[in-house]
């Protein structure tokens, strides 16, 4: 049977970032509620010529250079934080990056789920066509209510990943375990910039979705719990991994650590899955809703050096609620990528904001009946020039 998985896999995020502690200041909160409390110790936010999709095309432009455009004939873009209720923001995508023509585009969209569903269609894809190659986006921004208990959860990030035969980093095991509930725990409707959410019930929705999904995996013959060496969850928050292990371990019998970090892991029981290593850009990127469980894919294989041969659970979560529980093989050779001082870097690049400038942006929208033109603000490769005729303009600045 011909291997299908993630051949290439690339982070981005935004201009700016706001340290949590000035939130927690401003809002006179105890800072450590945001950094123990939720495991949040940053939170990017987008520059005004920034969004989705010049956030996506930055993730995606590095694997294209890398590998080529040959043999990549779809282009899956998956968010919750669509800039258009017709148009797919990987149609923009697809220019901004100079895809060909003979490209299907679709978006993809089920809360921070949506990234998982475009994972599992290019899988589909690549099984009925080898030879092909699917880039699969997703990106999404953040966004609730100033001071509202969400807030301090907000973020923005992008990941891209390429789906062949024969991967270089992650084959994508058969079997997959779903789960999926109707349940009001977070939505946003279609009048709002701002999604609601009721924060107890997602909490429950999520950890019952985690439990569904992994009992739907057993039963369609995936591995075991004693068989899967790292698992990696959806991170709104990194905190929620840690209470999405101790329900996993509950669930399941298996003594598995809750460390978040290299501090707890010193005196932490149980066997380390993965957990602190897998939180490391979470917590500098705040909630990337579809991107998420992805990014915390990339920071484990940046900093994990033991992870060839080893099988990877991924949990996905998105509320409403549809979940799934998939595994996949780490390949050889998968550390030669040599991403974590880039992604760092990166991270170290953003430009800090104060409270009342970030309060600025966070007022900042635009109505599509009003012509704009942006300021120029981001060094990324790609800007939201603004709106015509009302119409998004993007244009590439390298």
């Amino acid at each position: 049977m011909t291997r299908i998985g993630i051949h290439d896999l690339e982070l981005a995020t935004a201009h700016h970032v706001l340290d949590l502690d000035r939130l927690a200041e401003s809002n006179g909160i105890d800072p450590n509620k945001f950094r123990l409390g939720l495991g949040q110790d940053e939170m990017s936010v987008p520059a005004p010529d920034e969004d989705i999709v010049t956030m996506g095309a930055s993730a995606a432009l590095p694997i294209i250079e890398r590998n080529g455009m040959d043999g990549i004939r779809t282009l899956l873009f998956a968010t919750e934080s669509g800039v258009d209720q017709s148009k797919a923001a990987g149609v923009s995508v697809q220019r901004l990056v100079g895809l060909p023509p003979q490209v299907r585009v679709v978006e993809f969209k089920q809360a921070c789920y949506g990234g998982t569903a475009a994972l599992q269609a290019a899988v589909g894809i690549v099984s009925r066509f080898p030879e092909e190659r699917v880039l699969v986006i997703a990106s999404d921004v953040a966004r609730y209510e100033l001071d509202s208990p969400g807030e301090p959860t907000q973020g923005a990030g992008a990941v891209a990943m390429l789906v062949s035969a024969d991967p270089s980093l992650l084959e994508i095991e058969p079997a997959a375990g779903l789960f999926t509930d109707e349940v009001d725990d977070f939505w946003r409707p279609n009048d709002s910039s701002t999604a609601v959410v009721d924060g107890a019930l997602s909490v429950t929705a999520y950890l019952d979705a985690l439990a569904g999904s992994w009992d739907d995996l057993q039963s369609r013959g995936g591995p075991g719990i004693a068989d899967i060496d790292r698992i990696l969850y959806h991170q709104p928050f990194t905190k929620m991994a840690k209470k999405a292990q101790a329900h996993l371990a509950q669930h399941t019998g298996a003594a598995l650590s809750t460390a978040l970090t290299e501090g707890e892991a010193a005196e932490a029981e149980g066997r380390d899955t993965g957990l602190a290593a897998s939180s490391l850009y979470n917590r500098r990127l705040g909630n990337s809703y579809t991107a998420s469980v992805y990014a915390a894919l990339a920071a484990l294989l940046d900093h994990d050096s033991e992870l060839e041969g080893r099988r990877i659970g991924l949990f996905s979560y998105g509320s409403g609620s549809v979940s799934e529980f998939i595994t996949g093989i780490v390949q050889p050779g998968y550390e030669t990528r040599g991403h974590a001082d880039r992604v760092s870097r990166a991270l170290d690049a953003r430009v800090p904001l104060d409270v009342p400038a970030y309060r600025e942006l966070h007022s900042t929208v635009y109505p599509s009946a009003v012509d704009v033109e942006t300021p120029r603000v981001t060094n990324a490769p790609f800007r939201f020039a603004g709106i015509s005729g009302r119409a998004r303009r993007y244009e590439r600045t390298v």
